[in-house]
């Protein structure tokens, strides 16, 4: 079954409201706890509508950002050699700046 845009939403605050009383905390704890606005935190709960930024910090918040990771993850290789490439890549070392910025 597909989830509208609204379904998703809607379920994504109750999780995150469950989650913040199954940890005993106040919707203002929590909000302090992630760095957000009260009223920002509410409308998570109520909406589930946030920035990304705000989603991720309450997903640290509530000891939920291991998840986050596997949101969106790597597509698999379609071929050997796109596979093998894929290996390549990850190997190469990364190549660090001296001062971190360009100029």
């Amino acid at each position: 079954m597909l989830l509208t845009l609204q379904d998703q939403l809607t379920g994504l605050g109750k999780r995150i409201k469950a989650r913040r009383l199954a940890l005993d905390l106040t919707q203002q704890a929590a909000a302090a706890k992630a760095g957000v606005a009260h009223r920002t935190w509410r409308r998570m709960e109520a909406e589930g509508r946030a920035s990304i930024e705000d989603l991720v910090r309450a997903a640290i918040a509530l000891r939920c950002d291991e998840g986050i990771v596997t949101l969106f993850p790597e597509i698999a290789a379609s071929s050997m050699d796109e596979l093998l490439a894929q290996q390549r890549q990850a190997a190469k070392p990364q190549r660090k700046r001296a001062s971190g910025t360009r100029s």
